[in-house]
């Protein structure tokens, strides 16, 4: 049993490591023991892991694999900003309060794009604000071989406890700093390619906002389900800057690396680094605007500063 199975922070419930793996076989003996352990405690658990190293703990678990709940995060993850709403509080909040979850979530593998990996740290520093009080503990593996350095350093400064490669016992982060990662990745974004449709809009223009935006993403290759999203996209986010972003915005879209991007500018600033990924309550009203916009892309990327936010959405085509 690893000391991540059996770790508890005093003041707080909730438990964060980082699990480091060189190959498959300490990939297991970090992964596996941990899930045992839960179900032996009569913890719920959950696995969110790429699909090549799902199949290794679910080989590996045997009969144990049918009391455990199986994502594949290439797929259930594909967005960073949809894993905290769409996988983990997902699997958490269906628990009756008090009960202690255990999942091990694995949101960056090898091949995640630049593009994506800004999105990824930010959410991995996001889980400890997102989860804070819980009973839970999240288990987060890093490939040591595949991975680039700036990765595995940033996975310390994620997670308040880390468990070398080999090891079995957890210790705590030195560089443990989730607030600075998440404004260090706030980063602005890159520019778009030339000759994009652009197109300001107010309150009284967000219908042709949302015809302007659906008429290119069929040009640009864009059909069915995917064009709707990117319809119900437009709308949530050129909405939202007028009701939250000073009344007005901009809207581009362009098509870059086999995904169609829809991209918002206003003046406002978004001071909530965890807006769009909670859960929607129940009897909520409003405020699922980003939510959605982060349920239905492939990748959401945001900036933030004193002269307003942009807000950039990717559409596989």
């Amino acid at each position: 049993m690893t000391a991540a199975a059996n770790s508890a922070n005093p003041v707080d419930p909730f438990v964060h490591p980082a699990l480091f793996y060189a190959d498959a076989h300490e990939y297991l003996a970090g992964t596996v023991p941990f899930v045992r352990a839960g179900l032996a405690a009569g913890e719920p658990v959950a696995v969110a892991v790429p699909g090549e190293n799902l199949r290794l703990i679910q080989d590996e678990l045997g009969a144990d694999a049918e009391s455990v709940r199986f994502l594949d995060m290439r797929e259930a993850g594909r967005n960073p900003g949809r894993i905290i709403p769409g996988v983990l509080r997902a699997f958490a909040d269906t628990q009756p309060p008090g009960r202690r979850v255990r999942i091990i979530g694995e949101p960056i593998w090898a091949g995640r794009s630049t593009a994506e990996y800004p999105a990824c740290v930010q959410h991995e520093a996001l889980i400890n604000a997102a989860f804070q009080g819980r009973e839970a503990t999240i288990l987060c593996p890093y490939d040591t071989v595949r991975l680039d350095p700036r990765v595995l350093a940033d996975a310390h400064a994620t997670h308040p406890t880390v468990i070398p490669a080999g090891a079995v016992a957890e210790h705590v982060s030195d560089a443990y700093a989730p607030e600075h990662v998440v404004a260090r990745y706030n980063e602005p974004l890159p520019p778009p390619v030339p000759d994009v449709l652009s197109f300001s809009f107010d309150a009284d223009s967000l219908s042709t906002a949302r015809h302007l935006a659906t008429d290119e993403g069929a040009r640009l290759g864009l059909s069915g389900i995917r064009l709707e999203d990117l319809a119900l996209i437009t709308a949530e986010l050129t909405t939202n800057s007028v009701v939250h972003g000073g009344g007005s915005g901009s809207l581009r879209v362009w098509a870059e690396d086999g995904h169609v991007l829809c991209e918002v500018r206003d003046k406002g600033r978004l001071t909530d680094p965890l807006a769009g990924r909670r859960p929607a309550e129940r009897d909520q009203r409003g405020g699922r605007g980003l939510l959605l916009v982060n349920l239905l892309a492939d990748l959401v990327r945001v900036h933030t500063g004193q002269d307003g936010t942009t807000i950039r959405a990717y559409l596989g085509r």
